[in-house]
């Protein structure tokens, strides 16, 4: 009898499930020879999710490969398909509670825009709060999208909110190719987006190391189709759509099963992230990209006393930056 059985449950799941089945199979015999070996014995619930975690990634270091433990038990009931729709009704949720993902908007000196958004969410729920976010920032004269703490979310989401840099004219933004049915999906910008497109301002991305997935998926496609200038640090690296599956009450494995592949590149940026533009701290992007930005603002006409004024915030606080 395995000393382990929920690590077999999960190695049975990857084997089953994940988009590079050659890949499965070695990553599955490692992490049994570390168990055979006893690297998992005596630790509590929770290490042995982390320390699986870490052997999961070892070899192909594939981030998005995890055991995932939470504190919250959910309900077995032997059922899969019950348990991926509760799974999805958490993270539902999870959105809505967050206002989806969007943790910041401001006004910055200069009539410079700053949206942050720390999860991509499902489009039926985010949709409504991208567009209010963008009519909120529709008249600034730059736009600052902070993702350094963008943990990631849906295709759809990203391709939703990617739209609003794009015009009407649909463009093919990634492929998507799904492993278990061998087919390939195309994700367009949206022809209709509920809010005003951001279209001939500047637009300044900012990553960090915490960058990861659906965040990394709207920085690479925006910084690929010349839509944004990327600022900050190299991101994560977590290219593959994932799927979490149950293995026990506290426990997921969450499992990559389709590849990305952005049709400017041909590639994606797993492994290697998105890598910056511009390479500054991440502590610091934001103060660049804003500087930037007023760059920018001090060279506008300005045929208004609003836009006079404006003018001279912009002309004081980038002064105020050197």
């Amino acid at each position: 009898m395995s000393p382990h059985p929920l690590v077999d449950s999960a190695l049975d799941l990857l084997t089953a499930n994940y988009v590079f089945p050659d890949r499965a199979q070695e990553i599955a015999e490692y992490v049994r020879s570390r168990m055979a070996d006893g690297a998992y014995d005596g630790l509590t619930d929770q290490a042995l999710c982390e320390a699986v975690t870490i052997d999961l990634q070892t070899h192909h270091h594939d981030r998005h490969l995890r055991l995932l433990w939470h504190d919250e038990p959910r309900e077995e009931t032997g059922d899969e398909a019950e348990a991926q729709a509760t799974m999805m009704a958490d993270w539902r949720e999870r959105q809505r509670l967050s206002g989806g993902g969007i943790t910041r908007i401001r006004l910055l000196p200069g009539n410079v825009g700053l949206l942050e958004l720390a999860l991509v969410g499902s489009p039926d729920l985010v949709g409504p709060r991208y567009a209010a976010a963008m009519r909120q920032l529709a008249d600034t004269y730059a736009l600052i999208l902070d993702m350094r703490g963008n943990r990631g979310g849906e295709p759809h989401g990203a391709a939703l909110f990617c739209s609003y840099f794009f015009d009407d004219e649909p463009v093919l933004l990634n492929e998507i190719y799904d492993g278990g049915s061998g087919e390939t999906r195309q994700m367009w910008s949206v022809a209709a987006v509920e809010g005003p497109r951001y279209l001939g301002r500047p637009v300044y991305l900012l990553t960090g190391a915490a960058t990861f997935s659906g965040g990394e998926d709207i920085a690479y496609t925006l910084q690929q189709h010349r839509k944004v200038t990327v600022i900050g640090q190299t991101s994560r690296g977590g290219a593959h759509p994932t799927q979490y599956f149950p293995v026990g009450p506290h426990q997921d494995i969450t499992i990559p099963i389709a590849r990305t592949i952005n049709p400017v590149s041909g590639t994606n940026w797993e492994g290697v992230g998105v890598v910056p533009d511009h390479e500054v701290p991440e502590s610091e992007a934001e103060t660049v990209a804003h500087r930037r930005a007023l760059e920018h603002v001090v060279t506008l006409p300005a045929e208004s006393a609003a836009a006079r004024e404006v003018l001279a915030q912009a002309e004081k606080a980038l002064a105020d930056t050197e």
